[in-house]
């Protein structure tokens, strides 16, 4: 695929597929971190995945070309970079290649995993507990503990007002989980905020551990 992918930038809040569109390109991270986003509709939203470097956006174009073949809108959280190439053409090299079609089955199923997780942690754990493993799990796809991302993106991707995360926040700052929460930038304690969320994050990435290393 070497010939085809060109280095793009994945700038804040940018939307790289609009549910319900046609797919056009695939993308393939080197940094920074993506959320998979469901719309009802009514307007609200829920995050139901993320991604970054350990995967890709838009792999269901191999479904075809079908409108419906996005399903869910992919914004970027947290800045970074990634290698894209025509829908068309990265289907071409799946066709051809058995070790693109292996990888692309091992991304499916972690994504499966996500979605999996996520809806059972969604309607059986409070929101602070969602907030931490969002927080967590956003530190794991970027390595760091500083995250740009800000309180409206993470009312977007819990579907609660923003009121409600400011309130949260302030919850997790005076229990130490949160050093400092500037301006689209949140300080974590990984090892407070860890205590503070559901089991979700550590079943999570032990799961995809197991995915991805086998």
């Amino acid at each position: 695929m070497a010939p085809e992918l060109a280095t793009v930038a994945l700038d804040q809040d940018a939307v790289l597929a609009q549910a319900g569109d046609q797919i056009e390109h695939v993308f393939f991270p080197y940094s920074g971190a993506i959320s998979l986003m469901f719309e009802m509709a009514n307007g609200e939203t829920v995050a139901s995945a993320a991604v970054g470097r350990e995967g890709a956006v838009g792999i269901l174009s191999l479904l075809g070309p079908s409108p419906s073949a996005v399903t869910a809108t992919a914004v970027v959280r947290a800045t970074g970079t990634a290698a894209r190439i025509p829908a068309s053409r990265f289907h071409a090299a799946f066709t051809r290649s058995p070790a693109i079609r292996n990888a692309v089955q091992i991304h499916l199923r972690a994504l499966l995993m996500q979605f999996q997780i996520g809806t059972a942690c969604n309607a059986l754990h409070p929101v602070e507990a969602r907030l931490a493993r969002w927080l967590l799990h956003f530190r794991d796809h970027i390595d760091h503990d500083m995250l740009p991302i800000t309180q409206e993106a993470l009312s977007q991707m819990l579907g609660v007002r923003r009121t409600t995360v400011t309130l949260l926040m302030r919850n997790l700052r005076a229990s130490g989980g949160i050093r400092a929460d500037r301006r689209g930038l949140i300080e974590i304690d990984r090892s407070r905020l860890a205590a503070m969320a559901c089991e979700c994050h550590s079943t999570l990435r032990l799961e995809l551990e197991e995915i991805f290393l086998k």
